[in-house]
């Protein structure tokens, strides 16, 4: 069937909805982007049969994390600034900390091997629905269980051993639909550039999902390959990537109402969600995590900035958990302030209506949406209780991980590890960590260890946690010793025996498990009720001939749109769909971190112009602007491209308005907001003087 643009509500979309799957970009879907204004055939966007051809293979994902684009016959890659942090902090040092000073390659030889870095690059797509469902008869005929683990395990070891390349087998519309996705993978990924954060998250968390912003959101990377072109692991003399379509770059910029394609790997979304399930996220679950991650958010943030080498330990942690704090803070205000919950509800009406018309579709749902209801009401608190352990006992401090992390076969903590945490800030964590769980859980849900510290220490959670903290191994670094040889190993194996059931910190956190509020029968029938909502979804609007896309899963998808500003509706519409340099330098404040531009920066921005390819000349170069492309998490450094498929820009954030949308879009609010890579290049030239890069690529004027 067509997969095409809907409005999950059931009305025709107003706005250029839609991710769609890379390889089911058909006519009718040809044609809308043409009636928007592409000028290139949907075969020059996925070919199947002429691989390497196309635009799409050009794009890569990273490790299914964030998405990048090749730009250069020699396998430059680029992508977002955000998706390069976690290396960027990795590689750092307080002698060199690349993520305050930056990093430039000067040379070939000064790139940096990433160690544990893999891109992926689509080679092919292969619809496997068919055989899914004769394996899936076969073990019912056999009275066996074949379950999604044995499924993607068997399908994927079969196309690996026939292809050569890595195979990832993808669900949609709850199972109606598999696709076996075929990867060629590169594990030689090597830093190339990156800008100093002041310039490339400029705004810090003060903007963050906010329009107007003026990032410089990118980085560079180069894929490896062995001597002879095939994918291999990190060697001196690995050479790099020979690609023969890298993507062009127009610099001839964009103007409003511009056609826009953005091509990447969006992670999730929940678009084909029930009004129950939403309804428990904006009322119980976003509202325990949101206050939890605060409070967390605001100890580390102290920590950081009164102590620049808690600032490099933490950076990168703190990173990741503002950003998805923040989100999901807005995602439950944007739920209730658009009325999620009772779209859905509307929805689900038409569903009900539509199953009861029908003698066979009554037999095969007639009840399921009064049972997802009764579900949904009986897991409520075996939910809450499964994120509040999440919050405390998982994520809220590193010692927790390295706890668990020790109790396994293999289990250690390496000293580099260790020597990358402050043991005052862990502290506060934990006390944190402590006092919620016991504040907010359930005293009948907490296992023995708990109840004998309560009986204790009753609510004094200062003098329990100091208790336990003081008592601990790990918290003074023993467990971590560096091994100087087989003995030592052997005689840190059996400390960790010895002393880990033992240890306060360590019962503390394996007194319950997760599993522990898993087993209820509410909560393992959910799944299966979930899988069946959609699948009725999907068959209602197949009925009605209402084409539709399936949830984002990590799959390559295509979006289309226009460049714009906000929606009257959305209000500031005064402002421009686009950014400028001379904001930031009114912006720039020394006192305040987010908005401190370096010295060097700030002359250059100062400077201005190089060269005249840039635009700055002409009235203004673009720093950053929006489109209305559909994205979500995952999307990160997607390249955004023109009418004629030339980079135009990268994909970094969406708008605060636009936060319900993975579980329900809303047009007129939907916002992609775009580094524009006339900004790139004029990073790399006029503050960087990365001749030998720039030389590289394929720039059309």
């Amino acid at each position: 069937m067509p997969v095409f643009l809907m409005l999950l509500s059931g009305t025709p979309a107003l706005a250029d909805e839609g991710m769609f799957l890379i390889h089911a970009v058909d006519e009718a879907l040809e044609k809308k982007m043409q009636e928007r204004g592409l000028v290139l055939p949907a075969r020059a966007i996925y070919d199947a049969d002429a691989p390497g051809a196309d635009l799409s293979d050009a794009v890569v994902s990273l490790d299914f994390m964030g998405t990048g684009s090749i730009i250069s016959r020699d396998g430059l890659l680029i992508t977002n600034h955000h998706c390069a942090y976690s290396d960027l902090h990795a590689l750092s040092t307080p002698q060199k900390n690349y993520l305050e000073e930056g990093f430039w390659a000067v040379n070939a030889e000064d790139e940096i091997p990433v160690r544990g870095k893999c891109v992926q690059l689509l080679k092919q797509v292969l619809d496997v629905t068919e055989e899914v469902a004769k394996m899936q008869r076969n073990a019912r005929a056999k009275g066996e269980k074949l379950g999604s683990r044995k499924l993607n395990w068997t399908l994927e070891k079969k196309y690996e051993k026939q292809t050569g390349l890595s195979a990832q087998l993808a669900s949609v519309w709850g199972g109606i639909k598999y696709y076996l996705c075929l990867y060629q993978e590169y594990k030689d990924v090597r830093l190339v550039a990156a800008p100093p954060l002041c310039m490339a998250a400029f705004g810090g968390d003060v903007d963050n999902w906010q329009w107007p912003q003026q990032k410089c959101d990118f980085a560079l990377y180069r894929i490896y390959t062995a001597p002879d072109g095939t994918p291999a692991e990190y060697a001196a003399d690995n050479r790099p990537l020979q690609y023969e379509h890298p993507l062009k770059i127009s610099v001839k910029g964009l103007k409003e109402n511009d056609f826009t394609m953005v091509i990447g790997y969006p992670g999730r979304t929940d678009r084909y969600s029930s009004s129950f399930k939403v309804n428990g996220q904006q009322e119980t679950l976003l509202p325990l995590t949101n206050a939890i991650r605060g409070e967390k958010m605001k100890l580390m943030k102290e920590a950081m900035k009164a102590d620049p080498g808690v600032r490099l330990k933490y950076a990168d942690k703190f990173f990741s958990l503002s950003n998805v704090q923040e989100m999901q803070q807005m995602q439950e205000a944007c739920c209730r302030r658009f009325g999620v919950v009772a779209g859905k509800r509307e929805r689900e009406k038409r569903l009900q209506a539509w199953i009861d018309a029908d003698a066979h579709r009554s037999e095969k749902w007639g009840g399921l949406l009064r049972e997802m209801d009764s579900l949904y009401r009986a897991a409520e608190a075996s939910r809450y209780k499964v994120t509040l352990y999440q919050e405390t006992m998982v994520r809220a401090t590193m010692i927790s991980i390295f706890a668990t992390r020790l109790s396994t076969a293999r289990g250690r903590c390496e000293p580099e590890e260790w020597d990358k945490l402050d043991m005052g800030l862990e502290r506060r964590l934990f006390d944190l960590a402590l006092r919620t769980w016991f504040e907010k859980m359930d005293t009948v849900a907490l296992g023995p260890f708990h109840k004998q510290l309560l009986r204790r220490y009753g609510r004094d959670y200062a003098a329990m946690s100091g208790a336990m903290w003081s008592q601990s191994p790990l918290t003074d670094g023993r467990l971590a010793a560096p091994v100087e040889d087989a003995q030592d190993s052997l005689a840190r194996a059996r400390l960790i025996r010895e002393t880990l059931p033992k240890d306060t910190l360590f019962r503390f956190f394996n007194d319950v498990r997760i599993s522990d509020f898993q087993k209820t029968p509410e909560v393992r029938a959910l799944s299966d009720a979930n899988r069946r909502y959609t699948c009725a979804l999907y068959e209602m609007y197949q009925d009605q001939g209402v084409p539709q896309y399936p949830d984002a899963n990590s799959t390559m998808r295509l979006s289309y749109g226009r460049v714009g500003r906000l929606a009257p509706s959305a209000g500031d519409i005064d402002k421009p769909w686009y950014t400028t340099p001379d904001q930031i330098l009114k912006k720039h404040n020394p006192a305040d971190y987010d908005f401190a531009l370096r010295e060097d920066v700030r002359k250059a921005l100062k400077k201005g112009p190089c060269k005249g390819w840039n635009g700055w000349a002409r009235g203004g170069m673009k720093v950053n602007f929006i489109t209305d492309n559909d994205i979500t998490g995952g999307n990160s450094g997607s390249p955004v491209l023109n009418a004629r498929g030339e980079l135009v820009g990268l994909a970094f954030d969406g708008n605060a308005e636009s936060l319900a949308s993975d579980v329900d879009y809303t047009p007129e609010y939907n916002k992609c907001i775009c580094v524009d890579i006339r900004y790139v290049l004029w990073t790399l030239d006029a503050y960087a003087g990365l001749e030998r890069v720039l030389r590289e690529l394929v720039i059309v004027r």
